[in-house]
């Protein structure tokens, strides 16, 4: 096990990384002993997971809660589910609550963490990679909303988030090659020594070579965990840098529905869109953004964006964007590998070829 810090002074918490965590007790029991403790999970994960977890604490004043898999479900209706169920059973505010799930667990937990009785303490403990690299740590919690993702949330952190690697062996192949989106949007916004890192590795890592797993786990939590440090609200700037890809991705996960295209995936084409823009600009070369092509390929990722969705409907969606100030859309564009900026300086027209799909 291999243990990181998100350094935010009173709200600082450990990020456990490595095998078999689920089954270390000492591990959850100084967040578990001061009250009750209600594990959220969802159907998918829970026949996994859930008995295991429960083993692990048995003893303490233990329930549990079983929600909807998948990101369609990642609303109002679904978060009410969780303040009935600790309202049905008289659960205070000196319950902790215990995320086990992949990101929309995660996030539907920590916004009821939040909002709960004002506020009660949570755990993220992740069980696929997406949720591991990215989701669960940063305190970013949210809902869906027909018309924007993650447009109604709050930045609650948790307590502690226990990422045990192991529970990416029963992943399927689609959601762990989108959890490796994000994880090559960190080598690109912020580590070019981590990207060629991982376009030599990535074979392995989709064999999921354990040693290699524990690695990338472990440095695309750092690269956020500092990130998230240095500017937690996102006021500064610095934070946003992490949505890479996410302005053309959020669109695409809206203009086709919830769930059609998984989070990672729409982020990879999204990647593509910004690094094709970058290239208008004169800002990446056109060798980089085909190194950035080549290695979202070789890990199942799609390069492309949707052709159901017209340039219209991607700025309807865009303009919604939480990066938008005073009607000016922003963007996080790569300039060069390892390296981006959040900017509104970029052309018009080029905007526009990039999402019309017109090739470079």
């Amino acid at each position: 096990m291999k243990t990181l810090s998100v350094d935010l002074g009173a709200r600082s918490y450990p990020i456990y990384v490595g095998s078999a965590l689920l089954g270390q007790r000492d591990l959850f029991a100084p967040f578990c002993e001061h009250g009750q403790v209600c594990i959220v999970t969802d159907d998918l994960v829970a026949p996994l997971y859930l008995d295991r977890l429960q083993r692990t604490l048995a003893g303490f004043k233990l329930h549990s809660t079983i929600l909807p898999n998948g990101e369609q479900n990642k609303h109002w209706q679904t978060l009410d589910r969780i303040f009935s169920f600790l309202l049905k059973n008289e659960l205070g505010r000196d319950t902790t609550l215990i995320a086990l799930g992949g990101g929309v667990v995660g996030d539907l937990t920590g916004f009821a963490a939040a909002c709960y009785q004002r506020g009660i303490p949570y755990l993220q403990v992740p069980t696929t990679l997406l949720a591991q690299v990215d989701s669960s740590v940063g305190g970013k919690t949210a809902i869906n909303h027909r018309y924007g993702k993650n447009m109604i949330g709050a930045f609650y952190q948790p307590q502690a988030v226990i990422a045990d690697t192991d529970t990416l062996t029963t992943l399927d192949t689609r959601n762990f090659s989108a959890g490796l989106a994000e994880v090559i949007k960190y080598g690109m916004m912020a580590d070019a020594d981590f990207f060629l890192w991982l376009e030599t590795n990535i074979q392995a890592l989709l064999a999921h070579d354990r040693e290699l797993l524990n690695q990338v786990v472990y440095r695309s939590c750092e690269i956020k965990a500092q990130v998230v440090a240095a500017d937690e609200r996102e006021a500064n700037g610095q934070r946003e840098l992490l949505n890479l890809g996410h302005t053309f991705g959020h669109a695409i996960e809206v203009g086709l529905g919830y769930g059609e295209w998984l989070h990672g995936e729409a982020v990879a084409a999204g990647m593509m869109m910004a690094s094709a823009l970058s290239v208008r600009m004169g800002w990446l070369t056109a060798a980089e953004y085909r190194r950035l092509g080549r290695l979202l390929e070789r890990a199942g990722l799609p390069v492309k964006a949707p052709q159901a969705l017209t340039p219209e409907s991607f700025m309807q969606h865009m303009q919604r964007d939480k990066k938008v100030r005073n009607g000016r859309l922003r963007l996080v564009l790569p300039h060069g590998i390892g390296n981006a900026e959040v900017t509104d300086a970029f052309d018009a027209a080029a905007l526009a070829d990039t999402l019309a799909g017109k090739p470079l």
